[in-house]
């Protein structure tokens, strides 16, 4: 009797700790989904970036990304985004593809321009910086390093 008695103060104090790491989770997650106006990007690839991705700027959260799709006429992949109402997006600004870590996810990044006119609800961000995967750094920097003359020796 008293071995049952232990086990079931162990499991409670178990589902007990189980509930609160539950709850701490939640309250310090930034998952909710941001609803506001609907901003367009066209890149040549998205490298991973999916639907409910984050789009920030300076590292800060304000939007998620709603859509990706190819574009059937250019091939490129059309991203839509909802950003706060509250941020008003400079015209000249510039969308980049981030990485959160090295195993980590991926974002939008917009790079806030100078002008002062904002980007319309519905409008697109025309200024991009295209995904460059981490192979694609690696084979330039290799590249780079033997002197990659574009020759190739016989």
């Amino acid at each position: 009797m008293k071995r049952n008695l232990v086990e079931t103060v162990l499991g409670g104090a178990v589902l007990v700790i189980a509930i609160m790491f539950v709850f701490f989770v939640m309250r310090t997650a930034d998952v909710e989904k941001i609803t506001g106006y609907e901003v367009k990007a066209a890149f040549l690839k998205v490298g991973g970036l999916n639907k409910g991705s984050d789009v920030r700027i300076n590292g800060i959260k304000i939007g998620n990304v709603t859509s990706s799709v190819l574009d059937l006429d250019t091939y490129d992949a059309v991203v839509t985004m909802s950003i706060d109402n509250t941020v008003k997006i400079p015209t000249d600004s510039v969308a980049s593809i981030g990485s959160l870590g090295i195993l980590g996810g991926k974002y939008l990044r917009l790079q806030p321009g100078a002008s002062k006119t904002a980007i319309a609800a519905g409008g697109t961000i025309t200024n991009i910086k295209d995904f460059r995967s981490l192979e694609d750094q690696v084979g330039e920097i290799i590249f780079l390093a033997t002197g990659g003359d574009g020759q190739t020796e016989q």
